[in-house]
C-alpha cells in the first residue's frame, strides 16, 4: 500500500460523507478519486500532474469542487472531531485563540454542531478538565 491509498478502515469511515447519487453516476470510482484529491494536497503537485491511477485529473478536479461546494469536507472534519471526541482523543487544552492576530469575518459568528457532536465535545473538554486537575502544572514546584 503506498501513502496515496486508504486503508478499509479509512474508506469506511469517509466513504458515509460522500454524497453518491447527486454527484455522478460512477460510485465505483469514489474511492479513488477521493484518494486522488488526497494525492493533490499531499503532494502539492498540479491537478494535471495526478497519476493516473486515480482516473482523469479533470475528473478528479470536478469531483473536488463539487464535493467541497456541497460542504463535504467540512462536514468530514466535523465527523472526524467528534469520533476522537468519542474515543478521548482529543485534547482541548491545545486550543487556542488570540484575537488579536486570528481574525474572522462577522459572517463567522457561531460555530453550528448538531447535538451529538456537541455533546460529545462537551464530554471531551468535561474529562480534561478532570485530567487537568489531578496532574499539577509544575511538580517540582512545592505549591
Amino acid at each position: 500500500m503506498t501513502r496515496a491509498q486508504l486503508t478499509d478502515a479509512e474508506w469506511e469511515f469517509i466513504r458515509p460523507y460522500l454524497p453518491i447519487g447527486e454527484y455522478g453516476p460512477y460510485p465505483e470510482r469514489l474511492r479513488e478519486q477521493f484518494a486522488g484529491v488526497l494525492w493533490r494536497f499531499r503532494t502539492g503537485g498540479q491537478w494535471r500532474e495526478m497519476p493516473a491511477e486515480f482516473g482523469a485529473w479533470s475528473t478528479v478536479h470536478n469531483r473536488f469542487r463539487q464535493w467541497r461546494d456541497a460542504g463535504v469536507f467540512t462536514a468530514l472534519l466535523d465527523g472526524m472531531i467528534a469520533e476522537a471526541a468519542h474515543r478521548g482523543e482529543v485534547d482541548l487544552s491545545l486550543v487556542s485563540v488570540d484575537s488579536t492576530t486570528a481574525r474572522a469575518h462577522h459572517d463567522a459568528a457561531g460555530m453550528h454542531l448538531d447535538a451529538e457532536k456537541l455533546a460529545a465535545v462537551e464530554k471531551a473538554a468535561a474529562e480534561q478538565d478532570k485530567a487537568r486537575e489531578k496532574v499539577p502544572l509544575c511538580p517540582s514546584s512545592s505549591r
